[in-house]
């Protein structure tokens, strides 16, 4: 049986209650965690949520999509691939073969498309010419150009204006000169950098570009390119000017050296003596050279002698305004494999030659080349002939003293097979038939710029011979004519022949 609650008992209850809910409105609180009414936009946008092929959806992903991709906050969040650098997705090694097909002409312009395509280019640079010598003290010419194989450092060696107009050249270098000297300015150590920074140049190259193979450098001493030889094992040609006797040392370093070029005086630029000692140690440590140049170098018999003897697969030798000995042609018959002899600018070839049966000869020599040299001493002359008495091929380019005399020892030639003549001034037709009616081999005759020999003296005995040759080049002089009564032998017109027989 139940009774009514009594009135204490009421309002006990009515203050537990107001303690309990402290809003005196009686106001239903929301919770923190219970999410709140959607809104009427929620409601439209959120309809049908959970349906995969829902269009409204769709095209509001599309909208947010668009509207992230033209925004530069987020250029990154979703690519652009109208825009996108496709050549991305290839790898440096395939973007390499493809740039390698490309002509050189179009290098400049692929360099400047990125930073990736200038630093690949520069993996493709083989050779190179310097200009700046701190580009190479700085490393920058390493990191730019990892796989040099070919290097020039003889212009950077040089101090000059780079902005100045008047430029000097020479045949061994070229610099600029400032508009403001002195008329009697010449070329001095001053124009040059000290042997110390070049030698710092060098050991930077060396350790960078191992595979080096040739290279050209100026005022070098004998530790900068020891450090060349020790580090870069392959190089094979090397161009040295201002070449001494102690820098020869460090160049003996170079077991497989093949192509050498020495400059030792150069008249009017600089002086550096070469003599047999240089020659001696050149040959006893560079045995595999193949062709050698010496430009302004001193020596004698024995200096030829010993590269003849040590260097025994030397096939072309090349002396450019030597200063040699007298004597010293009879040391060519210890290069017994040589093939090519040149004479470039030589003011003498051997003042006194010796007895000709102590000459000997160079039994594999093929060529013999002269040019810009004077032939006016008749025992050089014919010494050198009578060395070169086994050559096939003769040319004589714009040599002073040629003339019938001169060219009358060439007799002793019996196998040549082409001749080539130009600015041969002196030489007329009767020195000219005298001689090459003795060759029974001829087969090539080219004859160029000889204003003595003349059209109208050709003889019927050389016309005959012209019939006879396979190649043919006729121009002594390109303002003659030919006359009529030579037309019949198939002789160009206004001087000049070419015809090649098959």
């Amino acid at each position: 049986m139940s009774f009514p609650p009594s009135n204490d008992t009421l309002k006990q209850n009515n203050n537990n209650t107001i303690s309990k809910n402290p809003n005196p409105n009686n106001f239903p609180i929301s919770s923190p965690t219970k999410k709140r009414p959607s809104r009427w936009s929620d409601i439209w946008l959120n309809t049908n949520t959970n349906a995969k092929n829902n269009p409204l959806n769709s095209m509001v992903v599309a909208m947010q999509l668009h509207s992230l991709s033209s925004s530069p906050k987020h250029p990154k969040s979703i690519p652009n691939f109208s825009i996108m650098d496709r050549t991305l997705l290839l790898s440096d090694e395939l973007l390499l073969k493809i740039l390698a097909k490309l002509p050189d002409s179009q290098r400049n312009s692929n360099s400047l498309v990125c930073k990736r395509w200038l630093n690949l280019q520069g993996r493709l640079v083989r050779s190179l010419k310097v200009l700046d010598w701190n580009f190479l003290l700085s490393g920058r010419l390493i990191h730019r150009f990892p796989n040099l194989n070919h290097v020039d450092l003889v212009s950077g060696s040089l101090i000059s204006p780079r902005n100045s107009g008047i430029c000097l050249s020479h045949r061994y270098l070229s610099m600029h000169v400032d508009s403001g000297s002195s008329p009697s300015w010449c070329f001095g150590e001053e124009n040059m950098l000290p042997v110390e920074v070049i030698d710092n140049g060098l050991v930077a190259l060396a350790g960078g570009c191992p595979n080096l193979r040739r290279l050209s450098v100026i005022g070098a001493s004998e530790m900068g390119l020891l450090s060349v030889a020790e580090e870069c094992s392959t190089l094979q040609e090397l161009e040295l000017q201002r070449c001494s006797d102690n820098v020869l040392r460090g160049i003996a370093a170079c077991a497989n050296l093949q192509i050498l070029k020495l400059v030792g005086n150069v008249d009017g630029l600089y002086n550096s003596v070469v003599s047999d000692i240089g020659l001696t140690i050149l040959a006893q440590g560079c045995k595999r050279l193949v062709k050698l140049e010496l430009s302004g170098c001193e020596g004698s018999f024995d200096g030829i002698k010993a590269i003849g003897k040590c260097c025994q697969m030397l096939e072309e030798l090349t002396f450019c305004d030597h200063k040699m000995d007298d004597g010293w042609l009879a040391a060519l018959s210890y290069c017994e494999n040589l093939k090519t002899l040149r004479f470039q600018s030589c003011k003498r070839i051997d003042r006194n030659p010796g007895l000709e049966e102590y000459l000997g000869s160079c039994e594999a020599l093929e060529r013999l080349h002269l040019h810009k040299c004077q032939l006016r001493d008749k025992k050089s002359v014919a010494a050198m002939f009578s060395v070169c008495r086994a050559a096939k091929e003769i040319v004589i380019q714009d040599c002073w003293g040629l003339d019938n005399s001169m060219f009358s020892f060439a007799t002793v030639c019996r196998r040549v097979k082409l001749l080539y003549l130009e600015g041969c001034s002196m030489l007329t037709n009767e020195g000219l038939e005298s001689v090459i009616h003795s060759w029974k081999d001829l087969q090539s005759l080219k004859v160029v710029s000889c204003k003595n020999i003349k059209d109208s003296e050709i003889s019927p005995e050389l016309a005959t011979l012209f019939t006879t040759l396979i190649d043919l080049k006729w121009r002594p002089d390109t303002k003659s004519l030919l006359p009529s009564s030579l037309a019949g032998i198939g002789m160009g017109k206004k001087g000049g022949k070419f015809f090649r027989r098959t």
